[in-house]
């Protein structure tokens, strides 16, 4: 949320239970039967109904109902992502507001950001670790002018975030510290792509050009005041996240879509977007057995953070980061069949040095665009290697990420 990487599994935050990554969208239709019967046990956003009135395809994700994608096909919502502007519903993420004096000082008892140095209405990826040096979640925190901070992880990660979050106000409580915790219920809309601000800048008055990568403002847009708008993202693209009050989401959403510039997108142009954008999806790229190190989200850690190893698992993750660890997230290329998770990655000589955790065939560069573990000595961008793809072995290529440049907004 994550220039930040972001690793949101935004923005995005589970394992993807839609079609194979980019594959998969093509079993949505056989999925859609079984949902019908199991779908009173999802949760629905409040733009449920509205996906369904605009032909959207749903499916579980995180245990939400949510569309993963609408008469358009995914690659025609992915090229239109990056080459104009779309509406992805990010309603199923936590959202949260820490308050008090200590606020800060909670945060970082969480966190390996160094929140403190944030400016006013500035925000950060993070993640939350546990004292293993494990990745428990990654969040975007930011601390606003009104005396609180923002939060917002993701959706797959609500039960244990939250309750990760309340367990240590109790503690700090108990301390004698000045905290407390507020789940929000607003509504959350992500409006991603190149023509963004043109669309958006029509309902504000403020200056969008003032509002850069990372940066936060209560606002009102297209007349619905009490809005939260942060310039954010999950698909490498300039884009912003909404939050709106819930009952004046599909208001807003109508109002965007009114444009004929801007479409809704869903969750195969979400994950397409996301991996060629070199971005995690927790659960898949990231989860509690890596630490940031291994994941190369050592950048998320702030200078301060690392000198006071003041935060869970600066024990272990501290080390690793000058002694380096046995093996490292890479971006893979290859050519052939499509590469998916749990693909296993091989060196020339064929001994398996690595898994593949996301992978898809890139819409934009017309090649296999992938990420995985592999130990270090193969981690060398340009280094050759194979992947085992329906018991053959494909040759692929160590790659920088991302796959394709991010366009994020610096001013």
């Amino acid at each position: 949320m994550w220039t930040r990487m972001l690793v949101r599994g935004g923005g995005l935050g589970t394992r993807v239970r839609v079609p194979k990554e980019c594959e998969r969208v093509a079993s949505v239709t056989q999925q859609q039967r079984h949902a019908s019967s199991s779908e009173a046990s999802m949760q629905q956003t409040p733009l449920f109904d509205f996906h369904r009135a605009h032909g959207g395809k749903m499916v579980e994700f995180a245990g939400w109902s949510m569309p993963v994608q609408y008469k358009d096909s995914h690659i025609v919502s992915h090229m239109h992502t990056r080459q104009h502007c779309s509406i992805f519903d990010v309603s199923h993420m936590l959202q949260s507001k820490v308050h008090g004096r200590d606020r800060i000082k909670f945060m970082e008892s969480l966190v390996v950001a160094d929140v403190a140095e944030l400016k006013d209405n500035q925000g950060s990826l993070s993640l939350f670790t546990n004292e293993k040096g494990g990745i428990m979640d990654d969040l975007i925190v930011t601390k606003t002018d009104l005396g609180y901070l923002y939060v917002v992880s993701n959706a797959g990660c609500s039960d244990k975030d939250s309750a990760h979050m309340k367990a240590k106000v109790a503690e700090c409580k108990a301390a004698g510290l000045d905290v407390d915790l507020e789940f929000l219920e607003e509504s959350l809309i992500a409006l991603q792509g190149p023509s963004m601000s043109r669309v958006l800048q029509e309902g504000l008055k403020d200056d969008l050009s003032k509002l850069t990568f990372m940066t936060s403002t209560l606002t009102t847009v297209f007349g619905i005041k009490d809005c939260r708008v942060t310039r954010c993202g999950y698909t490498g693209e300039d884009g912003v996240e909404i939050s709106v009050p819930r009952s004046k989401v599909v208001e807003l959403t109508e109002k965007l879509l009114g444009h004929s510039e801007v479409k809704l997108a869903g969750l195969g142009a979400r994950d397409s977007l996301r991996l060629e954008a070199g971005l995690c999806l927790y659960g898949n790229d990231i989860d509690e057995t890596t630490t940031p190190v291994e994941a190369t989200l050592v950048w998320t850690i702030g200078k301060r953070r690392r000198q006071a190893m003041d935060f869970p698992g600066a024990d272990i993750i501290v080390p690793q980061i000058k002694a380096k660890t046995a093996r490292k997230r890479v971006g893979l290329i290859s050519a052939g069949p499509p590469v998916r998770q749990h693909t296993p990655i091989l060196c020339p000589k064929g001994t398996v040095i690595g898994e593949v955790t996301s992978g898809c065939p890139s819409p934009c560069l017309k090649h296999n665009v992938a990420m995985g573990y592999v130990d270090a000595a193969f981690t060398k961008n340009g280094t050759a290697v194979q992947v085992e793809v329906r018991k053959k072995a494909v040759p692929a290529t160590i790659s920088k990420m991302p796959f394709v440049p991010t366009n994020y907004y610096s001013g």
